[in-house]
């Protein structure tokens, strides 16, 4: 009786049917099983599978599966603000498509993209969209005519460990591995019923309180997109300015160590996440960074959970550029800038060292050079790909592009003022 009556809760703020939705273990499993199923279940059509570049890395993680087991992937860009061009999924619709998947809203930036179109174009190919919905479920349900829904209890603010899946009715669905008698063969194992409870009693309260919480939540993150650049010399907001989640703003700095922000941030009692490499074990930009075409380093995700206070913010808006300025600070100068003149171009030695050094090194040397002229960055660094031209794009500088080098890769920019 609990178990149903929390089905009942979940599928009405999902806008489903009951019999539609099962409980799954997290929302990652929820995405594995959803795009297996459909994937096996319209196997005779083909095996072609769409997903944006800015896909939570489950869904991106399970189309390398699918890849690797010798079916194709098309994967759609985004534009700088993280969107996707609906025209854009409904081109790389083929006869032999099985599935396409979106995001509702993404889970870095807090874009949200047009789900209702995508669907349109691929409802009319005759082709099933998945929707993850972890992050945007807890403000509203998903408008248009999707055919599977994925969601994880702990983005709205349930327990974690609870996963939801929707599989329409008329979806041609097929559950892998041994199937079990619970939850309709989709969800193998006994069910969490504590846990389900309480995810299905969150997302009702939470959604109980959205219309008036989310306005007040979007007015604070819009003070902090249009404050932190008044107040941080080089920043770059990133993200879609209008259509975007209420509670989630990312920028990112330049110049700075994304870890150390982090540290001094939290020192003063602030949780942040970053995108930037400089946080990740294998220094490598965030895939939704990367294919933004964003600067990546010194990057800074504020979310603002329900029932934030305004003080606070107003607190981090006082805090962040000390705390900005103590990294920058801190970097200084590299110790030793190799430079020298290669014929007419100005040649940086960055190897070895890891961002945001390498564009700090541009940055000391560009007035070396006369206007016209030429840098050279040779740079090792995986996210000296994206940071460069994008510190180019930001200093009204030319990126020509990069080009092979005896060690690492020289990167050519051309000084325009």
């Amino acid at each position: 009786m609990l178990l149903d009556a929390a089905r009942e809760a979940a599928a009405e703020a999902v806008g489903c049917r009951p019999d539609e939705l099962v409980f799954t273990s997290s929302g990652t499993r929820a995405v594995h099983t959803g795009i297996a199923g459909a994937l096996s279940g319209r196997g005779r059509v083909g095996r072609h599978l769409i997903v944006s570049a800015v896909e939570h890395s489950s869904v991106l993680h399970a189309a390398e599966l699918h890849e690797s087991a010798g079916g194709t992937v098309t994967q759609i860009a985004v534009d700088r603000t993280g969107l996707v061009e609906p025209s854009a999924y409904a081109a790389a619709l083929r006869a032999d498509t099985a599935l396409a998947c979106l995001q509702s809203a993404n889970h870095e930036v807090g874009t949200e993209q047009p789900v209702a179109a995508v669907a349109e174009a691929c409802r009319a190919a005759g082709v099933p969209l998945l929707v993850d919905a972890a992050q945007s479920l807890g403000w509203g349900p998903v408008a248009g005519d999707w055919s599977l829904l994925t969601a994880s209890a702990h983005k709205w603010g349930g327990p974690s460990g609870v996963g939801l899946l929707v599989v329409r009715k008329g979806v041609r669905f097929a559950p892998q591995g041994p199937v079990d008698e619970r939850e309709s063969g989709r969800a193998p194992g006994f069910e969490n019923i504590p846990a389900i409870v309480a995810a299905a009693a969150s997302l009702r309260a939470v959604r109980a309180e959205a219309a008036q919480e989310a306005p007040r939540l979007r007015e604070l993150t819009e003070r902090i997109r249009v404050r932190v650049p008044q107040a941080v010399p080089d920043v770059e907001v990133v993200g879609d300015p209008v259509r975007r989640l209420p509670g989630v703003v990312t920028f990112s700095c330049l110049y700075v160590d994304g870890e150390a922000l982090l540290h001094e941030l939290d020192r003063e009692g602030f949780s942040v996440s970053s995108g930037s490499s400089c946080t990740s074990s294998t220094l490598t930009p965030s895939h939704v960074l990367r294919a933004m075409g964003v600067l990546s380093e010194g990057n800074v995700r504020v979310s603002l959970p329900a029932g934030t206070a305004e003080e606070e913010v107003e607190r981090f808006l006082t805090v962040l550029p000390g705390a900005v300025a103590a990294v920058r600070e801190k970097l200084g100068a590299p110790v030793a800038t190799q430079a020298a003149r290669e014929e007419d171009v100005l040649v940086v030695d960055s190897l070895g060292k890891r961002c945001p050094i390498p564009v700090i090194e541009l940055a000391k040397v560009i007035d070396d050079v006369p206007v016209g002229g030429l840098v050279r960055v040779l740079s090792d660094d995986e996210a000296a790909r994206l940071d460069i031209p994008a510190w180019c794009e930001m200093r009204g500088q030319e990126y020509v592009g990069e080009e092979p080098a005896d060690r690492g890769t020289g990167y050519l920019v051309r000084r325009v003022s």
